[in-house]
């Protein structure tokens, strides 16, 4: 959503690289920028003015000008300035003392709240909390049914007496589902309340009446992050008219510009606590405002990316898995490497987990048509292998190749390199796993991705020529005198006590810093 954006603001900051000194000119050039880009990103024009305003402050005094380098500084204040208007800290769940905590939903019909009471109760769930969703959505066809479809997928409990679609009182059942919690002990209650195409005064009673008859702890107001301006509108006729405490935006996997998510915290007063990017249930979570200013400056969510590691990788298993690869590549098989595949997999999208990691917007497209799929062509080969071969794939040979690429659907040049491929990824990781770095890279052993290359090292220093010698004698001559007055220095030691030319160092220490750095 915010990849318009996102490049405009980097070809700005291209532009402040380099200088060592910004004047005022620079300054207005770049705010100039900005302003474009948020516009341009459908940000409400008080939110763009309040944010320039504050930019340029920062950027002409002090901790510009007196900083080692400028462009970074305002980079920096950029980035500061965005968590502000996005609601500076991270807003957690406020939960009651006395259970259960009642949440209410409310927003415009079509914005996903019905999805998202799902999204926010498996959430909820995987919290350790025992959420039940609430039916309160009786004018909508069929809205209690799918409320019913939803809450089973997600495996959370779900409270819907009244059948809808007109029929039904919606303020009762709210005030049922409380004393229903309460016996089946749920200790959060999500009421999904009704929506309508525009803001009109009916909507607003009867969400003010459900309000008043549950005393929600949370009122929760979904917003659609595609809407654009129209979002900060309906914002601010709800806080008016029912109030909310915090704001969920839904659908920000979409191609919209998402200037509404940038404005609708600054302009309510209510800080964004949740956003669903999907439309699976588990792509939904917490709202952090500096985890998202990074990735709009392209500088990635290593943070969110650790998160999904930790829920999804065993720490027993990860260590299971280091220790076998430290005992040696044969080690490992193609049924580790499937069953690692896997767990990436339950991590979420491929394509989505890439974009997480820092300076990945410059390759935006190769990103973007990544096929997903060729996760499950190389499962699928792998399922098509014996127990023998997936043990030890160096017996897979011609005949081996062509039943397994039957069985999986490829063809026989998917099979022969997916095994090379796995040979060279399970020696790279052997090695790794030992301390001795990424193999074929000269460098420093013991430092990953700087070890091996002994073999070409040693094969350069064959290759390498002598020093030529001049063809006039006179010329010659001199140079071997130089060379021996070299020689005769070297054995004499010099001012720095250090060994020169062919001389082998003597005793010659480290210090204990470096030591530890070689490993």
């Amino acid at each position: 959503m915010f990849d318009t954006l996102s490049d405009r603001l980097a070809s700005t900051f291209k532009n402040l690289r380099g200088k060592g000194r910004l004047s005022e000119a620079d300054i207005d050039a770049t705010a100039r920028e900005i302003r474009i880009a948020l516009l341009e990103a459908d940000v409400a024009l008080p939110v763009v003015r309040a944010f320039i305003k504050q930019v340029k402050e920062r950027a002409t005094g002090s901790e510009v000008s007196q900083a080692l380098n400028p462009a970074q500084q305002v980079i920096k204040i950029v980035n500061e300035e965005l968590v502000g208007i996005l609601g500076g800290e991270t807003r957690r769940l406020r939960f009651a003392k006395t259970a259960p905590t009642v949440i209410m939903l409310a927003g415009l019909q079509g914005a996903g709240k019905t999805t998202l009471a799902g999204k926010l109760g498996r959430w909820l769930k995987a919290q350790g909390h025992a959420p039940l969703l609430v039916a309160c959505d009786l004018q909508r066809p069929n809205a209690v049914n799918q409320l019913q479809v939803v809450s089973e997928r997600a495996a959370v409990a779900f409270y819907g007496p009244q059948p809808g679609n007109g029929v039904g009182d919606p303020v009762q059942v709210a005030k049922d589902s409380i004393e229903y919690a309460r016996t089946k002990q749920h200790d959060v209650v999500i009421v999904d309340t009704a929506g309508r195409l525009g803001i009109d005064q009916e909507l607003m009673q009867q969400a003010a009446d459900i309000r008043d008859a549950v005393s929600p702890d949370e009122v929760l107001f979904v917003v659609d992050a595609m809407i654009g301006q129209d979002a900060v509108n309906t914002a601010e006729a709800f806080r008016d008219g029912v109030g909310f405490d915090g704001v969920v935006l839904s659908k920000l996997d979409g191609d919209a510009r998402g200037g509404a998510a940038l404005s609708v915290a600054h302009v309510t007063g209510k800080q964004i606590m949740f956003a669903s990017n999907g439309e699976k249930l588990d792509d939904f979570d917490a709202f952090h405002p500096d985890r998202m200013a990074s990735r709009i400056l392209g500088m990635g969510d290593m943070m969110s990316l650790i998160e999904k590691a930790e829920q999804t990788f065993s720490q027993a298993e990860a260590e299971k898995m280091a220790a076998k690869l430290a005992k040696g590549p044969k080690e490992f098989t193609l049924d580790d490497f499937l069953a690692q595949m896997e767990q990436v997999r339950k991590m979420g999208s491929i394509s989505k987990l890439l974009g997480m990691l820092p300076g990945m917007g410059q390759m935006k497209d190769q990103i973007n048509n990544l096929d997903e799929r060729e996760v499950d062509r190389t499962a699928a080969i792998i399922k098509s292998m014996t127990p023998a071969e997936r043990q030890e794939p160096t017996i897979i040979n011609g005949s081996r190749r062509a039943r397994i690429a039957k069985g999986s659907g490829v063809d026989v040049s998917a099979v022969k390199g997916l095994v090379e491929r796995f040979f060279d990824a399970r020696k790279m990781m052997s090695k790794m796993a030992q301390g001795g770095g990424m193999p074929g890279m000269p460098g420093m052993p013991g430092m990953p991705g700087m070890g091996g290359g002994g073999a070409r090292k040693k094969k350069q220093v064959k290759q390498a020529k002598g020093k030529r010698k001049s063809g006039n004698p006179m010329k010659r001559k001199a140079e071997e005198e130089a060379a021996a007055a070299r020689r005769e220095a070297a054995q004499a030691g010099n001012p720095l006590g250090l060994p020169q030319g062919d001389q082998e160092p003597q005793n010659f220490e480290l210090p204990e810093e470096f030591k530890k750095f070689m490993g």
